[in-house]
């Protein structure tokens, strides 16, 4: 059986209660649901595996192709993981998301949680005015923390940031943050689905109970402070043959460009799979100018480790990560 070759993959939707309709009919997620919150359209995870939508390898979940694959589909510098470090996802925030934080993996694990996790998000797009929350505008103490989530003045010390399509945010584990209304966000982040739920503004669930809050677990893991990186793309545009490349984020595990391209050469060496996901635009895959796979706006492609060289021919806007 063929394992090296681009696979395209089915993500899994998910309807929380603050999702919206985009993802559907902006970015052609299957999905019966009224509402679509989140796209896990690369994933592993037990909660939500991505499954593999063409070739010989198709409909195999992404987890059954990496057991009969094996660990060299994912690269030499993945060998540090136990497991695939990397979960992406495309969010609609109709409504704001609660205020939440992520252990690290050592809580976690000390928890029962697996993984901690840290995320990046790049802001595909966004209603005017729309804002999230990223940490705090200030240090604080546990007590005051403590006291403010007790009377739902929390947000009175929280930084506030308006964003705009391209804005980059690096939520490390520990950082408080929250997805206000009106914002559309590409997510690469740890393959962990470990949220600890702060503030809700009291809204039900789908059983109509108020959703569960995790008060001992944020007081514990919660940096109170401002966040140490910016807002803002971590690198300066760059100009290659046929594309214009923007270095996102890195960390230990992943690294994300953004990648405008007309026509460019690219490599999945023996070190890292590589992930697209396409923003805009289509455009073709090409080895020695034979069309493999054809993709569009909302297609995730994974490259499996030392696949080696390819092309993508178009005009697209994608999200290039690696470990």
């Amino acid at each position: 059986m063929e394992q090296l070759y681009p696979i395209r993959l089915n993500a899994v939707c998910k309807d929380y209660i603050w999702g919206g309709t985009r993802l559907r009919t902006e970015y052609h997620q299957q999905s019966s649901a009224a509402k679509v919150a989140e796209s896990w359209v690369l994933s592993c995870h037990p909660d939500g595996p991505a499954v593999i939508a063409n070739g010989e390898c198709r409909d195999l979940t992404l987890n059954e192709y990496f057991k009969m694959a094996g660990r060299r589909v994912l690269g030499s510098d993945c060998e540090k993981f136990p497991d695939f470090p990397v979960l992406i996802k495309l969010i609609d925030a109709k409504d704001a998301l609660s205020i939440q934080v992520h252990p690290d993996n050592e809580y976690a694990r000390a928890h029962g949680g697996g993984f901690g996790k840290t995320e990046m998000w790049y802001i595909v797009d966004c209603e005017e005015g729309a804002y999230l929350y990223y940490g705090f505008d200030h240090e604080i103490s546990k007590e005051e923390f403590r006291e403010r989530i007790e009377n739902n003045t929390l947000t009175e010390v929280l930084n506030k940031v308006t964003v705009h399509p391209g804005d980059v945010l690096m939520i490390e584990s520990g950082t408080l943050h929250a997805i206000g209304a009106g914002i559309l966000i590409a997510e690469i982040q740890q393959n962990s689905n470990l949220t600890y739920r702060i503030y809700d503004y009291g809204r039900p669930g789908a059983d109509g109970k108020p959703r569960e809050l995790h008060i001992p677990q944020a007081l514990d893991v919660t940096r109170r402070s401002r966040p140490a990186r910016p807002v803002g793309p971590q690198g300066d545009e760059i100009r290659e043959p046929g594309c214009v490349k923007t270095l996102l984020g890195s960390c230990e595990y992943f690294t994300v460009n953004r990648m405008k391209i007309t026509e460019h050469a690219l490599c999945a060496s023996e070190k890292s799979f590589q992930s697209i996901l396409c923003l805009s635009g289509d455009a073709l895959i090409l080895d020695r100018g034979r069309t493999l796979l054809t993709f569009a706006k909302g297609d995730s492609i994974f490259l499996p480790a030392g696949f080696g060289r390819y092309t993508v021919k178009g005009d697209c806007e994608i999200l290039l990560t690696e470990v």
